[in-house]
């Protein structure tokens, strides 16, 4: 297999990727954040409060702490995978590790967000903090965490962008080759 035809099929296989892990409303990403999510909550807080665990509520001494999908944030996960996986020009090895250590990022910055809306949860402010954190914060860490990965693991390409450039001069190569006339 030539260096044109693996591109293609790497290009085309992370598209794959990104599609599959999409499908069911992003099943298989709740499938496996959700239960991940409720216990490492449930082990922080047994550390300050006895805790009883009934499916996705945990119960302390004082209230019942209900996990729903959007607490998970399966959405900003599948975000952070699409704009990895739609970047071009990354080794499969950094990819790969650049996908666990944005994840990584994004769920301790996620239970620590749940953390913190906790002790709010029977006040007059958790509905304006929880807004706030829902509809700004977490925004601001899916940004914080792409930069901190594009940083980290020097990625230079824009996710979708340049492969509809490659795509494009595959395309259309005879106006790269009239370009590169005219300059000669």
């Amino acid at each position: 297999m030539n260096k044109q035809s693996k591109k293609i099929f790497g290009l085309f296989f992370r598209y794959s990727a990104i599609l599959l892990l999409g499908i069911g409303n992003l099943y298989i990403i709740y499938k496996i954040l959700t239960p991940l999510t409720i216990h490492t909550i449930n082990k922080i807080l047994l550390i300050f409060t006895d805790t009883t665990l009934a499916d996705n509520i945990i119960f302390t001494t004082k209230i019942g702490i209900e996990i729903v999908p959007a607490c998970v944030a399966g959405s900003a996960f599948y975000l952070l995978f699409l704009l990895l996986l739609s970047t071009a020009d990354i080794k499969p090895k950094t990819r790969a590790k650049a996908i666990l250590t944005a994840f990584a990022m994004f769920f301790t910055l996620n239970i620590i967000r749940i953390l913190i809306l906790i002790p709010l949860a029977n006040t007059s402010y958790f509905e304006v903090v929880h807004w706030i954190f829902w509809h700004i914060i977490s925004t601001l860490f899916v940004i914080g965490v792409w930069f901190s990965v594009v940083k980290i693991y020097k990625i230079k390409s824009i996710p979708i962008y340049t492969d509809f450039k490659y795509l494009k001069s595959l395309i259309n190569p005879v106006k790269k080759s009239k370009r590169k006339k005219k300059h000669n």
